[in-house]
């Protein structure tokens, strides 16, 4: 694990921490189902971040003789488990709210709530700003799934103040009624970190525009007379490319075989490819 990683998970664990310890306190305070719900998700934060941790760690393992392509698929894996805690969460959520709106309301929001729920969305916007950097520049689909819960968090601490605010102007049902939205909220956030590292898990095609680059990188090495095929996938967050190019049939083995290494060098160049397999075809 390099520094950048090993240093934004610690960032990562302390914040989620800080942030539930703080919000559970003006919960049951305030006995707030918003508030406490956006406590609970803060909890599913710190399980998630621990994993991640171990994930990340796990990943920047070298290759060995049990895995001789590297340990890659660790992040996504640690992607779904975030995702399968945030459903989990998100319906458990949805249920409690929709009986609570049933029930009479006993609420006690003081200014400490507001403040809370105020520090938590400022926290949650620097770190989901910060966390977006470190996944873009360490190609990390477990810190990027972070930074997207990060960004998350914000409109669920949002809907959190907004219910709590309804409960103070006469309104205590919105308390539940926001806790409802961030139910919801929670689960398409599940969703869509689930469906993206499925991906990552699945093998999935990469974008056009990588796949044009490594066409381009390639068929520009010297002696390459074209590119017959191209195929590439995701192993983990990492991707495998198989490339078929045409050389002369008149140059001698060696020449080919410095070719074929010099347009594996080229497409391995590329960020985000762990490995390129170059397939030589003669032609007259």
């Amino acid at each position: 694990m390099n520094s950048t990683s090993r240093n934004a998970t610690i960032i990562l664990i302390t914040c989620n921490t800080f942030l539930f310890g703080i919000k559970i306190t003006a919960g049951l305070m305030s006995n707030s189902l918003a508030v406490i719900s956006d406590a609970t998700n803060s909890f599913t934060d710190i399980i998630s971040s621990i994993i991640i941790f171990i994930a990340i760690r796990t990943s920047s393992k070298q290759a060995d003789e049990g895995h001789p392509f590297g340990h890659h698929r660790a992040e996504p894996i640690a992607g779904m488990i975030v995702a399968i805690f945030a459903g989990v969460l998100g319906f458990e959520i949805l249920h409690t709210s929709a009986f609570k709106l049933l029930e009479k309301h006993d609420h006690n929001i003081s200014m400490h709530t507001f403040a809370v729920l105020f520090i938590s969305i400022a926290v949650k916007i620097v770190m989901s700003v910060y966390f977006k950097k470190v996944a873009v520049a360490t190609n990390s689909p477990a810190l990027q799934a972070s930074a997207t819960d990060s960004r998350n968090d914000v409109y669920v601490s949002t809907a959190a103040l907004v219910g709590i605010a309804g409960g103070v102007y006469g309104y205590p049902q919105m308390d539940d009624i926001a806790a409802t939205l961030i139910s919801l909220w929670i689960i398409r956030s599940g969703y869509k970190i689930g469906a993206q590292n499925i991906d990552y898990l699945m093998g999935k095609r990469p974008d056009p525009v990588i796949m044009e680059e490594i066409r381009k990188k390639a068929v520009t090495v010297p002696g390459v007379l074209g590119i017959r095929n191209v195929l590439a996938h995701y192993v983990g967050n990492y991707i495998h490319v198989e490339i078929s190019i045409t050389l002369d049939m008149e140059l001698t083995m060696v020449q080919a075989h410095n070719i074929g290494v010099n347009v594996r060098v080229a497409v391995e160049g590329i960020n985000g490819i762990h490995k390129a397999f170059v397939h030589i075809d003669p032609i007259a």
